[in-house]
């Protein structure tokens, strides 16, 4: 082979169609870009995935319904709980006066914005052991039509979701007209109280006991 022949080759090697170069990378990303799109069967597939998923958005929605939100709170190292949509707010005790001829278990009342609101020891009411009140106290205000009191906490823990699976229906410990006041004991030995018979006990209601 002459040397002008191999020079010619290498000149011709050498050169590069830059079009056609380009032309092959718009067709590769062509055809990868078709290879991720679904055709008429995937597509069938992943929508009646989708429906499947949408129809079982009922049961999660039951699920929710199959437990209550509460408010966490701690008196005296025990937790109790009461939902949320009986807590009408949290407020620091302060300014808190006794009452003579009230129940053990009413500590008293307090001044919250001009409003009198009588605050209730749980302890006191369950007839459950006590020790000294801390310093730093909570008032959680329980409010169900025109009934507002407020019951003592030492330390609000939160708010959470309990399955109502998980609330046992008793407390061994507690037995006769306290034990309708509760819903029962959670998970951490939470003790759930029942709000809103509470809130509808006449009983605790200190304007009609000092009343009579």
């Amino acid at each position: 082979m002459s040397a002008s022949k191999a020079g010619s080759r290498k000149t011709r090697q050498a050169a590069i169609d830059w079009a056609e170069v380009r032309a092959r990378v718009d067709a590769a990303q062509a055809a990868g870009e078709q290879a991720w799109t679904p055709g008429a069967d995937e597509t069938g597939r992943i929508l009646r995935e989708r429906a499947l998923a949408l129809a079982a958005e009922p049961g999660r929605t039951q699920a929710l319904d199959e437990s209550i939100e509460v408010v966490e709170f701690l008196l005296a190292h025990e937790r109790y709980a009461v939902e949320t949509c009986y807590v009408r707010e949290v407020y620091p005790l302060e300014n808190l006066t006794p009452l003579p001829c009230t129940p053990a278990f009413v500590l008293g009342i307090v001044n919250l914005r001009g409003e009198i609101v009588s605050v209730i020891d749980v302890r006191k009411f369950f007839d459950l052991p006590q020790t000294g009140l801390p310093d730093l106290n909570k008032v959680i205000v329980l409010e169900s039509g025109s009934m507002v009191f407020g019951i003592l906490a030492d330390v609000i823990l939160g708010v959470r979701h309990i399955a109502l699976a998980e609330i046992q229906p008793s407390l061994p410990t507690l037995t006769g007209i306290r034990e309708k006041y509760l819903k029962g004991i959670a998970p951490e030995r939470t003790v759930v109280l029942d709000a809103g018979k509470l809130l509808a006990d006449e009983d605790i209601v200190v304007q009609e006991q000092m009343g009579a």
